[in-house]
């Protein structure tokens, strides 16, 4: 559970790729040569994939449930069952204040 991050390789500028023989203050260049050339990329996420789904008279919910009456033994049973079919989702929403991507390799507050 939880949220997950892209399935891409990401970027992250401030670990090192080599053997560990550079000074903790030092910088790769390599690193800071794929920083300035991701020039486009953006720590924040203004939109999302909605979790609700629109049914056939357009309400909106993350579930929808239909009442089936059986009878068993002469007796009425009210029961519900779920419906899968026939519901078409939301789709990209966007969102009301920025968010920051799980993916950005800043710590941004150390306790």
């Amino acid at each position: 559970m939880g949220g997950s991050g892209s399935k891409t390789k990401g970027v992250w500028p401030f670990s090192s790729s080599g053997a560990g023989g550079e000074a903790p203050g030092e910088v790769n260049e390599q690193c800071l040569a794929r920083l300035r050339g991701s020039k486009n990329a953006t720590p924040f996420v203004f939109t999302r994939r909605s979790s609700l789904y629109f049914d056939e008279d357009g309400d909106l919910a993350h579930e929808f449930y239909e009442e089936t009456v059986v009878t068993r033994n002469g007796r009425k049973k009210a029961k519900l069952k779920r419906i899968q079919k026939n519901l078409i989702p939301q789709g990209i929403i966007k969102l009301d204040h920025p968010r920051i991507h799980v993916d950005f390799p800043v710590i941004l507050c150390e306790i």
